[in-house]
C-alpha cells in the first residue's frame, strides 16, 4: 500500500496524535485532522497565534479500516457534513475529502438553518475551491500515521 505525506497545523508539536472531543462539531465530527496541503496546514497552525507548528506524518492506509472518501463536494458530502456539524457521530475510522472553508462553511450554515435550499447552496459554492482534509477517528486509524517531525512557522512570514 502506498504511503503519502500529511500535515497537521497546531500551536504545538504533536508527536502522538489523539482523538479529542472538541468544543464544537467539525466537518467530519471529532477526530485528529490532517491535510496533504502544506499551505492549509500553515493556516491552521497560525490561526490563533503568530507562531504555529506544522507536524508532518507518513500516512499508510489500512484496508481493514472503515474509510469514507469524498473526491469532491457532492450532495452526499454536504449531507455528511451537515449531520456531523449537527452533532451526529459516524462509524468510520477515517474520513477524507474537501474541507468547507470559511465561505463554504457560511453557505453550509445557511443550508443547515434552512435559509437557503440545496440548489442555492450549490450555485453559491460552485466557484469555491475547497481544500483537503483527512480525519482520524479511532486509535486504529491513528496507527496509520508515523510522526516525521515538526516545523515552526511564523504567520508574519506567511503574510509577506
Amino acid at each position: 500500500m502506498a504511503s503519502r505525506i500529511l500535515f497537521h497545523g497546531s500551536n504545538m508539536k504533536v508527536e502522538f496524535p489523539e482523538v479529542r472531543k472538541a468544543k464544537f462539531n467539525k466537518d467530519f465530527s471529532w477526530g485528529f485532522y490532517c491535510t496533504n496541503d502544506f499551505e492549509q496546514a500553515s493556516r491552521w497552525a497560525t490561526r490563533r497565534k503568530q507562531v504555529g507548528v506544522i507536524n508532518k506524518y507518513i500516512y499508510t492506509a489500512n484496508p481493514n479500516l472503515k474509510i469514507l472518501k469524498f473526491d469532491e463536494m457532492t450532495d452526499e458530502w454536504l449531507d455528511f457534513i451537515a449531520k456531523c456539524r449537527s452533532g451526529a457521530i459516524h462509524e468510520f475510522d477515517i474520513v477524507e475529502g474537501p474541507m468547507a472553508d470559511d465561505t463554504i462553511w457560511n453557505f453550509v450554515n445557511d443550508f443547515l438553518r434552512g435559509d437557503i435550499s440545496r440548489e442555492l447552496f450549490w450555485q453559491l459554492a460552485k466557484f469555491k475551491h475547497p481544500t483537503h482534509q483527512i480525519s482520524f477517528h479511532t486509535l486504529q486509524a491513528l496507527d496509520c500515521l508515523v510522526y516525521e517531525g515538526s516545523e515552526y512557522i511564523d504567520s508574519r512570514e506567511i503574510e509577506k
